[in-house]
């Protein structure tokens, strides 16, 4: 052998063993030193985690009937990986083939899925040079069985699956447990590839149309984005488990290779202080008012006035909460959202503030100027001339020149103070999202002062309002709002019990008796409320009528108007305390005034809510009936 021929051959050995020994190196580096980096990765390939979810908490009513639970349910889940497994879908394809033949119905399982093998091979030899066409043959196969049964059109049900992804894709959430057996057989017997059902959990409302805005929604991940399902959601939603487990490239478990499971731990339950039964009435005799008088929005507030619990708040518009088909137009909580100028409901904060500071006492004497007072460029005028009129009788009447006369007695800073005092200008802190604090401002002008001592320059929400008679119903003390009562845990272990908290005292049980005795004349013959009388009780309130601000110009919009009736019943012991706000009427039929629209309303509630509570009448019918 020539001698370079011999170097070239030592050159070249040296050369292969320097690069077999560098491979062997790396091979030892990955499977001594770097195994476990590789391997996770590898596993990782394999490896698939299912999210167990937590039962998010029940809601429950005062009586514990069940406003918001958690039920199970299926979502159709398709596998894009084994979409796209040309060997995997064309035994899809080839049952769709052979159902098509005449014999299909003549064969046994067995001889159905031995016939199934043999086809879908030939199709896999048929179409080497275009796998594409198996999978896009599998696609329309699925496309065509699963869509009526679904309840798609083919086309939406295409549009929903996005082939140019990776990875698991939910085409339908919330199928009934019924359709989900038929399904699920369906998706077996045609031998539908890369399809499967998974349970999910979804909150359902029994009563959907009932307290929409108290309750709230959740997204759907669970989580509560309006009311109490928002605000509690802390307490309600718990801790999501899993379980890891292995699979093959087929999806298909790998029971050699064990898992890791963690088990959920589930929200707890919230009961809230609502009563649904009363929450149905109102609802009901809300819908009928807003219909009668063709209300544009409105609400009802009820609450408990010794412990300020919310009995019931039912808004307008609203929507059906296992639907949601309008919640981004109709889910606004007019009850605590909405700020407007109340007129008459409140000159109470006038006549209590006199009546506390010993100025008056309600058999006082104010002159009313007859229904037109001047003072330099300070004017007030009243709806009726009035001249002399006791305190009872200002509140009776409704006299603005009234109200702006006891205003005046205690001077804009003491005025002022009881208003704040009564809950005016800041939230109640509920436990309800978006609540509206309302507008109340001492400019220190006389004009402004007049008009905020009879309901105008001045914005409130209509809890504001209730939760301010409370104070009048339950001797002068001022509650704070509740609508969450306790957390419960499954076992009936209370984890937090809200009590009833009193934010402080407002006027004194003499003050408190003397304005509901002065309530009572707003009902009774002679007063602006006499539609509000419950035969067999006496009851206590009072109207407002309010010209609708107007937001572009500035001033008020002629002829449009926001009307209220604020009352409590029993008078002499109220065990509710209810206002009624109707938004805009446009009823033709009767004066748009809060004793002619809201007045009624209440009436009706108040009449189905006593029988509700059981209360006792505390007069005679027969004579309740002369009252009118």
């Amino acid at each position: 052998m020539e001698k370079a021929t011999r170097t070239r051959c030592v050159f070249l050995t040296l050369a292969l063993s320097v690069g077999l020994t560098a491979l062997s190196g790396r091979l030892v580096y990955l499977q001594y030193f770097d195994r476990a980096r590789y391997e996770k990765s590898a596993g990782n390939s394999y490896k698939r985690t299912e999210v167990i979810q937590a039962n998010r908490g029940v809601l429950l009513d005062r009586d514990e009937e069940i406003i918001a639970t958690t039920v199970i349910s299926k979502s159709v889940v398709v596998d894009l990986y084994h979409l796209k497994d040309v060997k995997h879908v064309a035994k899809g394809v080839a049952c769709a083939e052979l159902r098509s033949e005449g014999e299909w119905r003549t064969w046994n399982s067995a001889q159905k899925s031995s016939k199934i093998n043999a086809r879908a091979r030939k199709l896999l030899e048929k179409y080497s040079s275009d796998p594409q066409a198996i999978i896009d043959g599998h696609v329309n196969y699925l496309i065509d069985e699963l869509a009526r049964p679904l309840g798609m059109s083919e086309k939406e049900l295409r549009a929903k699956l996005d082939m140019s992804r990776m990875g698991e894709q939910v085409i339908y959430h919330g199928l009934a447990s019924e359709l989900a057996v038929r399904l699920e057989k369906l998706i077996k017997d045609r031998s539908i590839k890369g399809v499967f059902l998974r349970e999910e959990k979804r909150r359902w409302y029994p009563a959907p149309e009932l307290a929409t805005h108290v309750v709230g929604y959740v997204n759907r991940d669970g989580r509560g984005l309006a009311g109490v399902e928002s605000s509690m959601n802390g307490f309600l939603e718990g801790t999501n488990g899993y379980e890891v487990e292995m699979r093959d490239i087929r999806g298909n478990i790998m029971p050699a290779h064990k898992g890791s499971f963690r088990a959920p731990n589930n929200g707890l339950n919230v009961q809230l202080t609502i009563d649904m039964g009363i929450q149905a009435i109102c609802e009901e005799e809300l819908d009928r008012g807003m219909e009668e008088f063709e209300g544009v929005k409105g609400c009802v507030v009820m609450m408990k006035p010794d412990t300020g619990e919310v009995l019931a708040m039912a808004s307008r518009p609203h929507f059906n909460l296992n639907l949601r088909q309008k919640v981004v137009s109709n889910g606004f909580n007019y009850a605590l959202q909405a700020i407007y100028e109340p007129g008459s409901t409140f000159k109470i904060v006038a006549a209590a503030g006199a009546l506390n500071e010993g100025l008056v006492s309600k058999d006082t004497t104010i002159y009313c100027h007859w229904a037109n007072y001047r003072k330099g460029r300070l004017q007030v005028k009243d709806h009726h001339p009035y001249g002399d009129l006791p305190v009872w009788k200002v509140i009776q009447k409704s006299s603005n020149i009234g109200a702006f006369k006891l205003a005046q007695m205690q001077g804009k800073k003491t005025f002022f103070e009881y208003a704040k005092n009564f809950g005016f200008g800041k939230k109640t802190e509920v436990r309800l999202a978006g609540e509206s604090r309302g507008l109340l401002v001492n400019t220190g002008n006389e004009v402004d002062f007049s008009r905020v001592s009879y309901g105008y320059a001045v914005s409130v929400t209509p809890l504001q309002v209730a939760n301010a008679y409370c104070v009048i119903a339950n001797g002068g003390k001022l509650m704070q709002p509740q609508i969450v009562k306790s957390v419960d845990t499954n076992a009936g272990v209370v984890i937090e019990k809200f009590r009833p908290k009193m934010l402080k005292r407002v006027i004194s049980e003499e003050t408190a008796e003397s304005l509901r005795d002065a309530l009572k004349t707003v009902v009774a013959t002679g007063g602006t409320a006499t539609r509000a009388d419950v035969p067999g009780f006496t009851e206590g309130g009072k109207t407002g009528t309010a010209r609708k601000h107007d937001p572009v110009n500035g001033g008020h919009i002629e002829g449009r108007y926001t009307v209220s009736f604020a009352g409590m019943l029993p008078a002499e012991n109220p065990a509710f305390v209810c206002i009624v706000v109707v938004d805009d009427p446009q009823t033709t039929e009767v004066k748009r005034y809060g004793g002619t629209i809201a007045a009624p309303i209440w009436k009706r509630i108040a009449e189905r809510t006593a029988a509700h509570m059981h209360l006792t009448p505390t007069e005679e019918i027969s004579h309740q009936l002369t009252k009118q």
